[in-house]
């Protein structure tokens, strides 16, 4: 069973209405913590009923951390809906990964082969991630537009 990933309410309604042209001062429960690796990223990638990825310092899909690891996936692993993994490059080594990750949106992804390293699930703020799932994206890129910013990312393991 995948661990579950908890993304902070709060943050996932900040993190659409920057998205999705609201407020861009939107209430926050608390002080905001200080910088982590992924606050200010963008999601770079949406595939409709597909994926949409992210974790790319750079924002343009090319980029990681200067370092990666390898973590193999269990060899009956599926990418359902709400999964998270790390992405990789198409000749990397099965389960490596630097820090771009990518969240399952549609059933298309379950014809991937368990390469990606498994991170968990998303256990809460599913509508947040159709909504950004279903923001229409330049057809040669899948960049979104406009874009896509990660204010902030917690993880947190399901007990």
């Amino acid at each position: 069973m995948p661990r579950s990933l908890a993304i902070v309410p709060a943050c996932l309604a900040a993190l659409l209405l920057a998205a999705c042209g609201g407020s861009d001062d939107p209430p926050s429960p608390a002080p905001a913590p200080a910088k982590r690796f992924y606050d200010g990223t963008l999601i770079h990638r949406i595939v409709p009923k597909f994926v949409l990825q992210g974790g790319d310092p750079e924002g343009t899909g090319r980029g990681g951390p200067g370092y990666s690891v390898i973590e193999k996936p269990p060899r009956d692993l599926v990418y359902s809906k709400g999964v998270v993994a790390m992405a990789k490059s198409a000749g990397d080594t099965p389960g490596s990964s630097g820090s771009q990750f990518f969240v399952v949106t549609g059933e298309d992804a379950r014809e991937l082969e368990p390469e990606y390293a498994l991170l968990g699930e998303i256990s809460g703020g599913e509508p947040v991630v159709e909504k950004i799932g279903a923001i229409i994206t330049d057809p040669r890129t899948d960049a979104p537009d406009p874009p896509v910013v990660i204010r902030t990312i917690r993880v947190t393991e399901a007990g």
